[in-house]
């Protein structure tokens, strides 16, 4: 998706991407637009001007980084430090200054496109860390439970937990469930 509010720039860009084999689903000349265009449409890639009318394409980033997973690259005239700094606190992983040069484009295309996934990558490995831990920690207080209401120790509590999860075919955190619910007891 291309957002630019200065139309020959704008269809300049569509063709450029277009010939370089992206899909370009959508493009307009206006921030607020884009929130809602990438609403829509759910590109995996939104190229935003910084300076719109509308919304700026700092608040539209903000916005966008907020509630969807597209990898934005701010396109501006201005390459002063604290505004690239700016930018990358509003979500984007990419920034590339007019007049840019048509070599310079996909490279600042694909190295965001590579930071979305590296950041997926990390979001996927987080959820999966989290649960990891929950399980854990319900198969510990399943252990005290046993511990504490058949006496076992806790070597004990967990060959339990182990040898039930084994023979049910059964994860061992649902067998903890089923022990804190009282429906299992050794």
């Amino acid at each position: 998706m291309v957002a630019e509010d200065e139309a020959i720039i704008r269809l300049d860009l569509v063709e450029i991407l277009r010939e370089e084999g992206y899909e370009v689903v959508a493009d307009c000349g206006r921030g607020d637009e884009v929130v809602q265009l990438v609403e829509q449409h759910a590109p995996d890639l939104v190229l935003l001007d910084i300076k719109m009318p509308g919304m700026d394409g700092l608040s539209a980033a903000r916005a966008i980084n907020e509630q969807f997973d597209a990898a934005i690259v701010m396109l501006t005239a201005f390459s002063q430090r604290e505004l690239i700094d700016e930018a990358s606190d509003a979500g984007a992983m990419s920034y590339l200054v007019k007049p840019y040069q048509r070599s310079d484009l996909v490279p600042a295309l694909e190295l965001a496109r590579a930071r979305r996934q590296e950041r997926q990558a990390l979001t996927d490995k987080i959820g999966e860390l989290e649960s990891r831990m929950e399980e854990r920690k319900l198969i510990d207080r399943s252990k005290g439970f046993l511990m504490d209401t058949h006496g076992m120790s806790e070597d004990d509590a967990f060959r339990f937990l182990q040898r039930s999860a084994m023979s049910g075919r059964r994860r061992m955190s649902d067998v903890a469930h089923e022990v804190l619910s009282g429906r299992l007891a050794p």
